[in-house]
């Protein structure tokens, strides 16, 4: 049984690798995105219930795609994870709508109760 559908855009495979290896055996659908432009068209066919994403991307930054993905859905759910780990980062990515930030690389148990806690925010 999947409990939830959570995308992952992330230009790096093997970064979208390890974050599959910890969603999986948690019952997590994963789908991947390799750039910013292919996660916005993923989120649109997918409609899927969380979004990890990367700030860093050679096409679109990912404050960019955390804009645009709050422009296709005001209740969009997103959690961060960056390697750029400097403060103001947090604040821009807190002020641009995404529920937490995480470090990269994420510890699978920090990234798996991140997740639990998104998927039980209610909507809005």
């Amino acid at each position: 049984m999947t409990v939830a559908t959570i995308l992952v855009v992330d230009d790096s495979g093997y970064a979208r690798r390890l974050l599959r290896q910890t969603l999986e055996p948690l019952g997590h659908a994963v789908v991947e995105a390799g750039s910013g432009l292919a996660g916005l068209e993923a989120y649109a066919v997918h409609a899927p219930d969380l979004v990890l994403l990367d700030l860093t991307m050679e096409d679109m930054g990912g404050l960019e795609v955390l804009g645009r993905l709050r422009e296709m859905n005001p209740g969009a759910r997103v959690i961060v994870v960056s390697a750029d780990i400097q403060r103001s980062t947090g604040r821009q990515v807190a002020d641009a709508g995404a529920f937490r930030f995480l470090a990269k690389p994420a510890e699978p148990a920090e990234l798996a109760e991140a997740v639990q806690a998104a998927l039980a925010q209610e909507d809005g």
